[in-house]
């Protein structure tokens, strides 16, 4: 069973930081494309970023320049480095992974349970 448990989540002032981390543990064949995504009440759940297991990355317009995506494949881990954050910054974080974890399996998109962002003075 493939899980991902986020972690880093918090309250910070508007102009903080703050990393996320995202670990994929189980039986794991390959991983692929690794992502954060974020969501508000009454919201849909949107891209924030991903980067593929080549290292290509892609931003949402709104965290281009403050947010940056990363990821250790030896560590199966995506992390997201979020600076000059701003109260409209403030969701619940979600990872995912695109894995693969039966060498004859699909391909399947596994996600965290999320963790809490809070930007605020």
């Amino acid at each position: 069973q493939v899980q991902l448990v986020e972690s880093g989540g918090g309250l910070v002032q508007p102009g903080g930081s703050l990393r996320l981390s995202c670990v994929a543990s189980g039986y794991i064949v390959s991983i692929y494309t690794m992502g954060w995504y974020r969501q508000v009440p009454g919201k849909q759940r949107e891209l924030v970023a991903a980067i593929t297991s080549g290292g290509t990355t892609n931003y949402a317009d709104s965290v281009k320049g403050r947010f940056t995506i990363s990821r250790d494949n030896a560590k199966n881990t995506v992390y997201l480095q979020m600076n000059s954050l701003k109260p409209e910054d403030t969701a619940v974080y979600y990872c995912n992974a695109d894995i693969r974890d039966r060498i004859t399996g699909p391909v399947q998109r596994y996600w965290g349970q999320g963790t809490q962002v809070t930007v605020s003075s």
